[in-house]
């Protein structure tokens, strides 16, 4: 049988056009993969809970502090104008997602995808409160009783705890944990968090949001609201791994005695484990979907299932087209892998080498609009600026400005010292004065040095001494 007879041998998916929702009750399975996602997924919910409670030098160690415009992530302290590095997060995020799209497919949404997390999540509070599967479709079609509501109540009230926290970490993450854990006040004798109103807000939209997306949503923002999912067909090529089912291997399906094996049935005994296990409730065996978040949960389903009546494994397995349907080998190493490869590679370099280079502080000389240059009262022509000093350390400094020596030129200070506390920033008005029968007429080139007290940091920044505009 030739490859484009096996291809066309593949079901296409069926669009269905009842748009009712359908709550997913997904069977809790263990194995191989499995093991790895819950693993994966609740390592990467225990970092986000713990990871704002961190402290590095006396402050919360990521803290993106976007009222002050201060970002403070291990040690380095990012302004509102370290926008760029932001910028360049962002983008090697999302080229390291397409990266690992085209070699592995949508692993991300089914081992590391926050959504995936929190529905497992909140799934599980169902099955602790209710029981397995089947127990709990038999409960949403039972009639309402007491033991219903009280069931239903525990349920809502375990999610909306879990959703509180959800947006307490998420808003600790910009407000502080000390603010926002240690702002208690007593309305009569009842302790209540005296936050801003901006906190409020976002506590509000966070809860919302976690106990809409992962309570009720669910698999419907894979499906039909996340845009991950649609354009995945685009990354995809025949070597992509994905979920697949051996089609050939598996056709026709049918019931059979266990230790049997009819000659004119596939391996697929219809046991729809498969689908039993999927988190977003398709059927695996139709091919590939834009349900299919790649969580492999119908992998170990059906190889336990295989174990059981003494089949081969891998009726449902990672692989890719090439292999499944072409019959031949797999190519890992590809151009557009390279691509990414090498984009990645120029990315991260140029950001690594921004951060080893970028010296934690900065000064900015901007020139008095309102008069360009001046002649006191002794004769000399004054300029003034305002010098705008920022200290991106963590610790406190004090810093020093000086007139790099030229000749017929002079600084005059309002302050000899500028201290400034961690993250800090400070304008200081300063005048140069030239004496007008060395300097020449004109511009001037001149530069102001600022060095730190302990001699740890040093800048120099260059502007101009004009004679004209008087």
């Amino acid at each position: 049988m030739s490859a484009q007879q096996q291809s066309n041998k593949i079901p296409v998916q069926q669009v269905d056009l009842d748009a009712t929702k359908h709550r997913v009750h997904p069977r809790f399975v263990t194995g191989f993969y499995q093991n790895i996602r819950v693993i994966t997924m609740y390592a990467l919910l225990a970092a986000f809970l713990i990871l704002p409670w961190l402290r590095y030098n006396g402050r919360q160690a990521i803290w993106f502090d976007v009222p002050s415009q201060h970002y403070y992530i291990f040690g380095l302290t990012f302004l509102t104008q370290d926008f760029y590095f932001i910028a360049a997060f962002a983008i090697i995020a999302a080229f390291t997602l397409f990266m690992v799209t085209v070699y592995a497919g949508r692993v991300w949404c089914g081992y590391a995808c926050p959504q995936t997390i929190w529905t497992h999540l909140y799934q599980y509070v169902e099955k602790w409160v209710i029981g397995d599967r089947n127990k709990r479709m038999k409960f949403d079609k039972s009639p309402m009783s007491a033991s219903k509501v009280f069931k239903r109540t525990a349920v809502y009230a375990i999610w909306f705890v879990l959703s509180v926290i959800t947006a307490a970490t998420f808003v600790s993450y910009v407000a502080g944990t000390d603010s926002l854990y240690h702002s208690w006040q007593t309305v009569g004798l009842i302790p209540f968090p005296d936050w801003p109103t901006w906190v409020w807000i976002s506590m509000f939209i966070f809860t919302f949001a976690t106990y809409a997306n992962a309570g009720y949503m669910r698999e419907q923002m894979c499906v039909q609201i996340c845009p991950y999912g649609r354009f995945q067909s685009v990354m995809f090529d025949k070597d992509t791994l994905i979920v697949s089912y051996d089609y050939e291997r598996g056709e026709p399906r049918g019931a059979r005695k266990k230790g049997t094996h009819p000659e004119e049935l596939g391996d697929c005994i219809e046991c729809t484990m498969c689908v039993q296990v999927c988190p977003t409730g398709i059927d695996i065996r139709d091919g590939l979907q834009v349900g299919c978040i790649q969580c492999a949960a119908c992998i170990d389903a059906c190889n336990e299932i295989m174990d059981k009546v003494g089949y081969p494994r891998g009726l449902i397995r990672y692989t890719t087209e090439r292999q499944l349907v072409e019959k031949e080998p797999s190519r890992v190493l590809r151009p557009r892998l390279f691509a990414y490869l090498a984009l990645l590679a120029v990315l991260c370099g140029g950001v690594i080498y921004a951060l080893t280079d970028r010296m934690p502080l900065e000064i900015d000389i901007r020139r008095d609009r309102n008069q360009l240059s001046s002649i006191n009262t002794q004769g000399m022509i004054e300029n003034s600026y305002i010098v705008k000093l920022t200290n991106k350390t963590q610790e406190p400094h004090t810093y020093k400005i000086t007139l790099a020596p030229q000749e017929g030129l002079s600084l005059e200070l309002r302050f000899n010292d500028v201290p400034l506390e961690a993250g800090e920033s400070f304008d200081m008005p300063v005048s140069i004065y030239g004496d007008p029968d060395v300097i020449e007429f004109g511009q001037t080139p001149v530069t102001l040095n600022v060095t730190s007290e302990d001699g740890k940091y040093k800048v120099s920044k260059q502007n101009v001494f004009t004679t004209q505009g008087q």
